[in-house]
């Protein structure tokens, strides 16, 4: 494997593991916590092409998937059936969206990047939460949207000053 094979490598691996990371960082409020995963998201999306940020997002996937305590409920397949598994599932479409962002040149063309695939995530997250705990609308709402408002608006200003300051250094970092 040459060179920039194995820098693919180790940003892929990174990023999955931040996203990890960020599951565990959280202000534990029932019944979906509060996380730093999808600024790692974000941040990823915005970074690097489809093809690396995709691999993160499914390597991190895989992980939870085959047991490794990497989601906020732990791991196991079981957890995509929790309240969270929407959110979580949210993150690969997210991904994709970011992907049409990345290469503008505008703060402002990342923002909404970032706002676009903040909806990716909330939409199959609202979905499922009311689904899985029978809620109603407002309920789902209020439990499931309304407490992440203001910590989104952060991420998607901290991801998007992130990326528009980053973003010549990780071009490098894969090439």
């Amino acid at each position: 494997m040459d060179r920039t094979g194995i820098k693919k490598i180790v940003v892929i691996s990174l990023f999955s593991a931040l996203i990890a990371a960020g599951a565990y960082i959280k202000i534990p409020i029932p019944p979906v916590p509060i996380t730093l995963q999808t600024l790692f998201v974000l941040i990823c999306g915005l970074l690097f092409p489809l093809k690396i940020s995709i691999s993160a997002m499914l390597l991190y996937l895989f992980l939870g998937i085959i047991g490794m305590p990497v989601f906020t409920a732990g791991g196991g397949l079981a957890v995509f059936t929790g309240p969270t598994g929407g959110y979580t599932m949210g993150m690969v479409p997210a991904i994709v969206i970011l992907s049409f962002f990345r290469k503008k040149d505008s703060i402002w063309a990342y923002v909404v990047g970032c706002i676009l695939a903040t909806l990716a995530i909330y939409i199959p997250g609202l979905l499922w939460l009311k689904h899985t705990l029978s809620l109603s609308w407002l309920d789902t709402f209020l439990s499931g949207l309304v407490p992440f408002i203001v910590g989104d608006i952060i991420k998607i200003a901290v991801a998007s000053a992130v990326a528009g300051s980053l973003k010549e250094k990780a071009e490098k970092a894969i090439s």
